[in-house]
């Protein structure tokens, strides 16, 4: 049985919390990559994608509303309205980024891998030993070991 240590990519592109976002968007362009792992000190703290950079470079939408008997009610999701402005006015990579990541071990079963990406909708998993950040799973990197059976 495969697992991640099997079709991860080992040499992982990463950024500090620190980063311009800018530097972040150049950066996978440059090595044409849809995220980045975030490290401080080492230690996986975030991850920044695409989609968070496209949030901060869409035109923001303000939730509507109505005024009801003096108190305001919210059309729509005001906590996601906050999400995506904080996004929007983010300069820096610890602004953007996603901090709740779901990450693997490198003996974790490639079907497991395939149901938690389906599962929590993201596009890559950072594997770890322990602490320590020891290659990443994306998408692409299933579709490969698919087409090598």
């Amino acid at each position: 049985m495969k697992t991640a240590k099997d079709i991860m990519t080992e040499e992982v592109i990463t950024i500090e919390p620190e980063t311009s976002v800018e530097e972040a968007a150049e950066l996978m362009s440059q090595y044409n990559v849809s995220g980045l792992p975030v490290l401080e000190n080492g230690k996986l703290t975030g991850i920044v994608t695409e989609k968070d950079l496209i949030v901060k470079d869409k035109k923001l939408h303000f939730p509507e509303y109505i005024n009801l008997i003096g108190g305001i009610i919210y059309l729509e999701s005001y906590k996601k309205f906050q999400e995506e402005f904080k996004k929007y006015i983010a300069v820096k990579v610890k602004d953007l980024m996603t901090k709740q990541v779901e990450t693997i071990s490198p003996d974790t079963p490639v079907s497991e891998i395939a149901d938690l990406m389906s599962k929590e909708e993201v596009n890559r998993l950072p594997v770890l030993d322990g602490d320590e950040l020891v290659g990443i799973v994306t998408r692409g990197d299933l579709i490969k070991n698919m087409s090598k059976k």
